[in-house]
């Protein structure tokens, strides 16, 4: 079985493998790196040798994972593109976005390249979208080598509890299966239940290791951290300021905005407004459509009808008063650049009344990274155009995480019982752990972390 990683960076970024399993080939994820602008974030279609890929199958939507879908489409024109079911209902809607944030980078940036597609060629590739239900074999294969005499392999989505529609995929071949966790969550969320990989079993491993360098604490719970939030919050509201928990549009906010509704049903927050973003409402209205097909908890729980959500106009957030303890959960999560939750920080660090509550990871490089490592006091540059600020709000970090801890990852290594690992979506410290521990406690399995554009052979 050969696989080549395809991330043009060896760090949490675009994430492509390419996988050849009996004279087959299918591409695993089309994704954007967050931290690459133009071209050079796009995966490195360009080292798949020119062969024709027979499928492309998606994890799930978020643009570290499908972002440049529309051109590995065009790179393979041949290529089935699969997903789950709720995968299906949400890429539309999340390329389409892509492209209006490309145009405005563009226009406002001067990114040449940018927009790396068209509203028009992602409505064009849209017709070959399949949507599946988790847990149902189906082939994808060519047709033509099919007529050759040569098998389909099959694939199978596996719930990965990750956010809607996410996804492990498991690869059968004639001799030889390989699964891959994408992002995976193995602990019931808000909103969420955990991922279903409890009977995979393959002999290759592709896996993910975002938290690989964080340490879990022995005594730690998801509730600790809840009622950590629920006190920062009346602490915050006692100052007379503002709160803002930046979050990524799919997942992240609708965990939040859940969480909020039922600490409302139960009284440990007052009924108040909370603000959110026009793409935030979008998915926020599917998570609330899809309910009953989802494998999430409190299916009955409305997040629309449960508090009342309000949608910030555009300029809003660099106008409105910030004061009265008003709730903002918005877009984005990295605090990138010409974004409200960006916007919102610019007015709220230098402010000592204001709150900003993470509760996912920030890339060190970006602004929210940025802010997050500042100390108390220090004036640091948060953004090419905000320049220079001061940090005196009041920041705090809730881990509310949707991906898996490093022990629950390593535990799934002794599930799957592999004869190879493949390491990747992960820093280099992140990857290193991994290896350590899988070299102590299974000295037999092959461990690989291919670089960018390297085949191995697993």
């Amino acid at each position: 079985m050969n696989i080549t990683n395809l991330n043009p960076d060896a760090d949490i970024g675009a994430s492509a493998w390419l996988v050849e399993l009996d004279e087959h080939r299918i591409l695993l994820d089309a994704g954007m790196h967050p931290k690459r602008e133009g071209r050079d974030g796009v995966p490195l279609y360009g080292k798949t040798g020119g062969a024709e890929v027979d499928a492309i199958a998606i994890s799930h939507c978020h643009h570290d994972h499908v972002g440049t879908l529309p051109v590995a489409a065009k790179h393979f024109p041949k290529a089935h593109i699969l997903m789950t079911e709720l995968s299906y209902l949400l890429v539309e809607r999340v390329l389409h976005n892509s492209v209006n944030v490309m145009t405005r980078q563009r226009d406002e940036r001067g990114i040449r390249e940018y927009p790396l597609y068209t509203h028009d060629e992602v409505d064009d590739i849209a017709p070959y979208f399949q949507g599946f239900k988790c847990n149902r074999e189906v082939e994808w294969g060519s047709f033509k080598k099919q007529r050759a005499g040569v098998p389909s392999p099959t694939l199978e989505f596996f719930e990965a509890g990750h956010t809607l529609g996410s996804a492990g995929i498991l690869l059968r071949g004639k001799n030889e299966t390989l699964f891959y966790t994408g992002d995976v969550c193995f602990s019931d969320q808000t909103i969420l239940k955990s991922a279903q990989f409890n009977d995979v079993k393959a002999d290759v491993l592709i896996m993910e290791t975002t938290r690989g360098n964080r340490e879990v604490p022995k005594d730690f719970t998801r509730q600790q951290e809840v009622d950590r939030l629920v006190e920062a919050i009346h602490a915050a509201q006692k100052r007379k300021g503002c709160i803002l928990i930046p979050s990524f549009a799919l997942g992240r906010t609708q965990e939040i905005l859940a969480l909020l509704a039922l600490l409302m049903r139960e009284e440990k927050l007052k009924k108040q407004p909370i603000y959110i973003g026009g793409l935030g409402r979008v998915f926020t209205e599917i998570y609330d459509i899809e309910a009953h097909r989802a494998h999430r908890q409190h299916t009955n729980l409305k997040l629309n009808e449960a508090l009342q959500l309000v949608v910030l106009e555009k300029g809003q957030a660099e106008s409105m008063k910030l004061g009265g303890g008003k709730i903002f959960v918005i877009t984005a999560g990295m605090m990138s650049e010409n974004t409200a939750a960006h916007d919102l920080a610019v007015r709220m660090i230098g402010d000592e009344r204001q709150s900003i509550f993470f509760v996912g990871y920030a890339d060190p490089d970006s602004p929210a990274g940025r802010l997050k490592a500042a100390k108390p006091g220090e004036t640091f540059v948060f953004s090419p155009s905000a320049g220079q600020v001061t940090k005196n709000c009041d920041l705090q970090d809730f881990d509310l995480t949707a991906h898996a801890n490093r022990d629950e990852l390593l535990e799934l290594v002794g599930q799957v019982s592999p004869r190879s690992v493949l390491l990747g979506h992960g820093d280099a410290d992140s990857r290193a752990w991994f290896e350590e521990k899988i070299r102590e406690r299974w000295p037999k399995i092959k461990i690989f972390q291919p670089q960018p554009g390297k085949a191995v052979i697993a």
